[in-house]
């Protein structure tokens, strides 16, 4: 898997430090709601294709060129439909790298091309039923489950109740 000049700047910088990255994905269904999955050339999961956004470049720009590299797909991104990250979203890499992305998750419709996976990126390109995507060996699904409940990631603990009653909400 390339990385891009971006990310080969940092990483000289930082070495295999943790890095915060933006990155989008993207849910392409087929005609019968199937989910497109791609099982990954770096660690052979499945997961949901997309990449890291480049500076300069808009997250639906972004979802449009890496789906087009890692499936053969040009799509239209139709809507944002989840955003997701945190300690859950950080892996290491197997050369070390560390990363925690922020990931902008689009709904997209196909509007040409042919699946095919020759960017190296992809080893296998699957369609897949939903809820039988979270039962698949090898994926990491921690985002997908929560996209079939909520758009973004959320946890009451996050709110300080002690905080909240020591300061009421100002008019």
């Amino acid at each position: 898997m390339a990385m891009s000049d971006y990310i080969r700047n940092l990483r000289d910088k930082v070495g295999a430090e943790l890095l915060l990255l933006p990155v989008v994905g993207a849910i392409v269904r087929n005609e019968d709601g199937q989910v497109l999955l791609q099982r990954r050339s770096d660690n052979g999961q499945w997961g949901i294709p997309g990449g890291i956004i480049d500076p300069g470049e808009a997250p639906a720009q972004t979802v449009v060129r890496e789906i087009l590299e890692e499936t053969g797909l040009v799509v239209r991104p139709q809507r944002l439909i989840g955003v997701f990250g945190g300690e859950d979203a950080r892996f290491i890499y197997p050369n070390g790298h560390q990363v925690e992305p922020t990931i902008l998750l689009f709904e997209c419709e196909v509007v040409a091309g042919h699946l095919s996976c020759d960017d190296g990126e992809s080893l296998e390109l699957q369609f897949f039923h939903p809820h039988a995507i979270t039962k698949l060996s090898g994926f990491n699904n921690t985002h997908f489950a929560r996209l079939l409940d909520t758009p973004f990631q959320w946890d009451e603990q996050w709110l300080d109740k002690n905080e909240l009653s020591s300061n009421p909400k100002r008019t």
